[in-house]
Protein backbone atom coordinates (compact mmCIF):
# COMPACT_ATOMS: atom_id res chain seq x y z
CA UNK A 1 0.00 0.00 0.00
CA UNK A 2 1.17 3.28 -0.72
CA UNK A 3 -0.91 5.66 1.37
CA UNK A 4 -1.09 5.73 4.81
CA UNK A 5 -4.26 4.49 5.54
CA UNK A 6 -4.55 1.67 8.24
CA UNK A 7 -4.67 -1.98 7.01
CA UNK A 8 -8.78 -2.72 6.94
CA UNK A 9 -9.23 -4.62 10.00
CA UNK A 10 -9.81 -8.41 9.85
CA UNK A 11 -13.06 -10.16 9.07
CA UNK A 12 -14.94 -10.99 12.05
CA UNK A 13 -13.96 -8.07 13.69
CA UNK A 14 -16.53 -6.06 16.11
CA UNK A 15 -14.89 -2.95 16.66
CA UNK A 16 -16.24 0.07 15.25
CA UNK A 17 -15.19 2.22 12.42
CA UNK A 18 -12.42 5.05 13.36
CA UNK A 19 -14.47 8.66 13.02
CA UNK A 20 -13.71 10.33 9.44
CA UNK A 21 -11.00 12.96 10.00
CA UNK A 22 -10.49 16.07 8.64
CA UNK A 23 -14.14 17.60 9.04
CA UNK A 24 -14.11 19.10 11.83
CA UNK A 25 -17.36 19.59 14.04
CA UNK A 26 -20.56 19.24 13.22
CA UNK A 27 -22.14 22.69 11.59
CA UNK A 28 -24.08 24.62 14.40
CA UNK A 29 -28.06 24.20 14.17
CA UNK A 30 -29.78 27.14 11.70
CA UNK A 31 -31.00 29.97 13.92
CA UNK A 32 -34.63 30.64 15.43
CA UNK A 33 -37.35 32.57 13.48
CA UNK A 34 -37.82 34.96 16.62
CA UNK A 35 -40.62 36.91 17.07
CA UNK A 36 -42.17 38.79 13.66
CA UNK A 37 -41.65 42.71 13.40
CA UNK A 38 -45.20 44.79 13.84
CA UNK A 39 -47.40 44.71 11.00
CA UNK A 40 -46.36 41.50 9.77
CA UNK A 41 -43.32 42.34 8.40
CA UNK A 42 -44.96 43.26 4.91
CA UNK A 43 -45.05 46.57 5.27
CA UNK A 44 -47.63 48.77 2.84
CA UNK A 45 -47.60 47.97 -1.07
CA UNK A 46 -46.35 50.35 -3.00
CA UNK A 47 -48.38 52.90 -4.43
CA UNK A 48 -51.55 52.45 -7.16
CA UNK A 49 -52.74 49.68 -6.05
CA UNK A 50 -55.65 48.76 -4.48
CA UNK A 51 -57.34 46.63 -1.45
CA UNK A 52 -56.96 42.68 -2.42
CA UNK A 53 -60.41 41.45 -3.53
CA UNK A 54 -61.72 38.50 -2.76
CA UNK A 55 -62.55 35.48 -5.41
CA UNK A 56 -65.51 36.61 -7.38
CA UNK A 57 -65.45 40.30 -6.79
CA UNK A 58 -66.82 43.08 -9.04
CA UNK A 59 -66.57 41.94 -13.07
CA UNK A 60 -63.92 43.79 -14.53
CA UNK A 61 -61.22 43.61 -11.95
CA UNK A 62 -58.37 41.66 -13.58
CA UNK A 63 -57.90 38.11 -12.32
CA UNK A 64 -61.55 37.64 -12.14
CA UNK A 65 -63.00 34.94 -14.45
CA UNK A 66 -66.19 35.81 -16.94
CA UNK A 67 -69.01 35.05 -16.61
CA UNK A 68 -70.55 32.51 -18.89
CA UNK A 69 -73.43 34.39 -21.36
CA UNK A 70 -77.36 33.47 -20.40
CA UNK A 71 -78.71 33.65 -23.45
CA UNK A 72 -75.59 31.19 -24.68
CA UNK A 73 -76.79 28.77 -21.98
CA UNK A 74 -80.34 28.58 -22.44
CA UNK A 75 -79.47 28.52 -26.33
CA UNK A 76 -77.48 25.02 -25.54
CA UNK A 77 -80.40 23.92 -23.22
CA UNK A 78 -83.15 24.67 -25.73
CA UNK A 79 -81.01 23.05 -28.93
CA UNK A 80 -80.78 20.34 -26.66
CA UNK A 81 -84.04 19.68 -26.35
CA UNK A 82 -85.01 20.51 -29.84
CA UNK A 83 -82.79 17.81 -31.05
CA UNK A 84 -84.43 15.52 -28.26
CA UNK A 85 -88.10 16.30 -28.41
CA UNK A 86 -89.52 19.75 -29.17
CA UNK A 87 -88.47 20.35 -32.55
CA UNK A 88 -90.18 23.91 -33.91
CA UNK A 89 -90.57 25.97 -31.20
CA UNK A 90 -87.68 24.72 -28.55
CA UNK A 91 -85.54 24.69 -31.73
CA UNK A 92 -86.64 28.33 -32.95
CA UNK A 93 -85.73 29.72 -29.60
CA UNK A 94 -82.57 27.98 -29.61
CA UNK A 95 -81.67 29.42 -33.02
CA UNK A 96 -82.83 32.98 -32.18
CA UNK A 97 -81.04 33.01 -28.40
CA UNK A 98 -77.84 31.58 -29.79
CA UNK A 99 -77.52 34.54 -32.20
CA UNK A 100 -78.28 36.92 -29.98
CA UNK A 101 -75.71 35.44 -27.47
CA UNK A 102 -72.66 35.26 -30.56
CA UNK A 103 -73.84 39.10 -30.60
CA UNK A 104 -73.28 40.05 -26.77
CA UNK A 105 -70.51 38.04 -26.39
CA UNK A 106 -68.54 39.61 -29.50
CA UNK A 107 -69.09 42.66 -27.64
CA UNK A 108 -67.55 41.86 -24.76
CA UNK A 109 -70.20 40.72 -22.31
CA UNK A 110 -69.52 37.81 -21.09
CA UNK A 111 -68.04 34.14 -22.77
CA UNK A 112 -69.77 31.03 -24.13
CA UNK A 113 -69.82 31.68 -27.79
CA UNK A 114 -69.38 27.95 -28.33
CA UNK A 115 -72.27 27.34 -25.84
CA UNK A 116 -73.75 29.80 -28.50
CA UNK A 117 -72.65 28.23 -31.43
CA UNK A 118 -73.65 24.69 -30.46
CA UNK A 119 -77.09 25.72 -29.37
CA UNK A 120 -77.77 27.64 -32.86
CA UNK A 121 -76.48 24.59 -34.68
CA UNK A 122 -78.38 22.14 -32.71
CA UNK A 123 -81.86 24.39 -32.99
CA UNK A 124 -81.00 24.12 -36.81
CA UNK A 125 -81.12 20.59 -36.46
CA UNK A 126 -84.35 20.44 -34.47
CA UNK A 127 -86.23 22.51 -36.56
CA UNK A 128 -85.36 20.23 -39.80
CA UNK A 129 -86.01 17.35 -38.11
CA UNK A 130 -89.29 18.54 -37.31
CA UNK A 131 -90.29 19.62 -40.58
CA UNK A 132 -89.12 16.43 -41.67
CA UNK A 133 -91.19 14.80 -39.36
CA UNK A 134 -94.49 17.14 -40.05
CA UNK A 135 -93.79 16.06 -44.27
CA UNK A 136 -93.38 12.27 -43.53
CA UNK A 137 -96.50 12.60 -41.04
CA UNK A 138 -98.87 14.27 -43.88
CA UNK A 139 -97.83 12.16 -46.56
CA UNK A 140 -99.09 8.90 -44.40
CA UNK A 141 -95.42 7.76 -44.20
CA UNK A 142 -94.89 8.42 -40.62
CA UNK A 143 -97.91 7.19 -38.53
CA UNK A 144 -98.41 7.75 -34.33
CA UNK A 145 -99.85 4.52 -33.45
CA UNK A 146 -100.18 4.54 -29.59
CA UNK A 147 -102.64 1.31 -29.37
CA UNK A 148 -101.35 -1.55 -27.93
CA UNK A 149 -103.47 -4.19 -30.15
Amino acid sequence: MSTNEPPPPPYGDSTPPPPPGGYGAPPPPPPGYGTPPPGGGYGTPPGGYGPPTGFGGPAGYPGQPAKTNRKAIWSLVLGVLSFVCCGFITGTAAIVLGQQAKKEIAAGQGTGRGLAQAGFVLGIIGVVLGVIGVILYATGTLTLNTSSS
